[in-house]
């Protein structure tokens, strides 16, 4: 597999057709996996916010007041208030905010970014990346599409890329019943693929101010293997998640 850069993608605004401007950068094949930030596909699609726009309730004051009491640092109630708003599901309160979005992504903050924001305050995740990759595909030679972001992991330190949204090819693939070099039969192993070309193209596209929103793998082959769109774990099968409803944050002065 090849990854390359799309180089010169402008700054994407409002309204903007993302197919176009990266086929305008991009000789792109028909197995190509387009690889996109979630960064332009929220910005074409409007999802910039002030903080105006989310005046705080009292949940929202009293979370970032604890906040603010165990970090030392001031937390605007309007943050926490855009966080819930775009979360079903609040699974930590402290010492951050560890939220389920409404197309089942958990991340802190519900993914709101507050970096490289031109015209707001806030960049919100897209409503539906899934979505969003399948209307990206829609103007492409390609109708493979990840929509990628950047997020930390239980047990690991610092941020890699995951997806977030996909169209045109399986989230994972099942390798359960396939034979080891020693000819046992597999039992556990479903590859998460989305999640891993994801990480692969965050690793050429960079970050900060020389970061690259757009990303082409080439060559990439699923192979003949069972796939499926399983891809956010089912709150059945998650015990960790399952572990953190029970739980709560003790700051060392408390019993």
């Amino acid at each position: 597999m090849e990854l390359s850069t799309v180089a010169d993608i402008p700054e994407i605004e409002p309204g903007d057709d993302l197919a176009a401007i990266i086929s305008e950068r991009a000789d792109l094949h028909a197995d190509d996996v387009v690889c996109v930030a979630s960064t332009v596909v929220s910005k074409a699609e409007g999802r910039i916010a002030d903080l105006a726009d989310f005046p705080a309730g009292p949940r929202a004051s009293e979370i970032a007041d604890r906040l603010a009491e165990i970090t030392g640092e001031e937390k605007d109630p309007r943050f926490a208030q855009a966080v819930l708003e775009e979360s079903v599901d609040l699974l930590m309160e402290a010492p951050f905010l560890l939220t389920e979005t409404r197309f089942g992504h958990i991340g802190v903050n519900a993914g709101i970014d507050r970096s490289n924001v031109p015209g707001g305050d806030l960049l919100l995740l897209p409503k539906r990346p899934s979505d969003s990759a399948a209307r990206i595909a829609d103007g492409l030679p390609t109708d493979r599409v990840v929509v990628t972001d950047t997020c930390g992991r239980p047990f690991r330190y610092g941020q890699r890329g995951v997806a977030i949204g996909w169209a045109g090819l399986p989230a994972s693939r099942d390798w359960r019943g396939q034979r080891d070099r020693d000819g046992r039969e597999m039992g556990v192993t479903v590859q998460n693929v989305i999640d891993e070309l994801a990480a692969a193209a965050n690793l050429v596209a960079g970050e900060g101010a020389g970061g690259t929103p757009v990303v082409v793998a080439r060559d990439f082959k699923f192979g003949d293997l069972p796939g499926s769109d399983n891809h956010f774990r089912a709150i059945e099968g998650d015990y960790v998640r399952q572990a953190l409803r029970g739980w709560s944050y003790k700051t060392g002065g408390e019993a």
